[in-house]
């Protein structure tokens, strides 16, 4: 592999890596985030030389996608699953990934136990709330998430790790600010001020939100895990 093509991969991560340190330290929140390269156009070459220059969490948007490359990657990469999933997907996806971002509904939940059972593993997923409260769109509503997170005790396999939002799109880059507080409020409130029947696991609970457009604003608003796919890989 010539590295000297992927030089651009080089600078846009110092400048990612320069711009997720000023806004964590304008965050209140005491947050330390990390970066997770949404990988859905990349090929597993720039994958692996990314991971070489410390990148480790990747994740992917289609089931596909994550089969096709799952071979040809450094054993190192650690893969997430943050795209739409679909409950006939799910077997493909346990045992490859160690994070399944996208969990909207107990449907969804059943088919992870299943196929988790079968495995003989536990597999971690974030709840995904939509938090633009968009019909269109995917995701728990925000005043159902206790409801929902109660009936995921019913799941041994199934391990919930915590919180994801993708906002609706904004043209203001401030009018996202307003998703991201809500969320990280549900996540506050739910994982570190309310006792119940998950709490015993889920010892460092993660908040996963921003993208490329928006990471900064989710960091200031609190979030442990920011998903920015087309500011590392643009040539």
């Amino acid at each position: 592999m010539d590295n000297s093509n992927f030089s651009y991969i080089d600078e846009n991560l110092r400048e990612i890596r320069a711009r997720m340190s000023a806004a964590t330290k304008r965050s209140e929140k005491g947050n330390d985030p990390r970066l997770l390269v949404a990988s859905k156009y990349a090929t597993a070459e720039e994958m692996n030389y990314a991971a070489r220059l410390g990148v480790k969490l990747f994740g992917e948007n289609r089931v596909s996608s994550l089969l096709e490359k799952y071979d040809k990657l450094d054993k190192d990469i650690e893969l997430h699953f943050i795209g739409s999933l679909q409950t006939n997907k799910v077997k493909s996806l346990i045992g490859k990934v160690s994070l399944i971002h996208s969990l909207d509904s107990l449907r969804l939940a059943e088919a992870i136990e299943k196929h988790s059972a079968n495995a003989g593993v536990r597999t971690a997923v974030l709840c995904e709330i939509n938090s633009g409260r968009e019909a269109q769109k995917g995701g728990i509503m925000p005043e159902d998430f206790p409801a929902f997170a109660a009936k995921l005790g019913e799941f041994p396999h199934v391990e919930l790790r915590g919180l994801m939002t993708m906002a609706p799109n904004c043209e203001n880059i401030e009018d996202y600010r307003k998703y991201f507080k809500e969320t990280y409020n549900i996540f506050i409130d739910f994982f570190q001020k309310k006792p119940h029947n998950i709490d015993s696991y889920v010892k460092m609970p993660i908040l996963s939100m921003g993208m490329s457009e928006s990471f900064e604003i989710a960091i200031e608003e609190g979030a442990d895990l920011v998903r920015i796919g087309r500011a590392v890989f643009k040539k």
